[in-house]
C-alpha cells in the first residue's frame, strides 16, 4: 500500500476519533428463567477512548506524509 495513502487514513481516523469521542451498545441479560417465565435486563456499556488518542493518529499521519515527501525529494 501507497504511504501517502496509509498516511492520509491515519489523519481521517483521527479527525473522526475526535468527532466520535465513544460509542455505546446494549445487551440483554437473562436475570430469571423459571419456566416460561422470564426476566431479562437490558445492560447498557459505553466504549471510550481518550482525546490523546486522536491527536496521536493524526500527528502519526502527517510524519508518514512528510516521510513519504523527504524520500521521493
Amino acid at each position: 500500500m501507497n504511504t501517502k495513502v496509509i498516511g492520509i487514513v491515519l489523519i481521517a481516523l483521527g479527525i473522526l476519533a475526535l468527532v466520535y469521542s465513544g460509542f455505546s451498545y446494549v445487551t440483554t441479560q437473562k436475570v430469571v428463567d423459571i419456566g416460561p417465565i422470564q426476566v431479562n435486563h437490558d445492560v447498557d456499556h459505553t466504549v471510550q477512548w481518550p482525546p490523546f488518542v486522536s491527536a496521536i493518529l493524526i500527528v502519526a499521519g502527517v510524519v508518514v506524509l512528510v516521510t513519504n515527501k523527504k524520500g521521493q525529494a
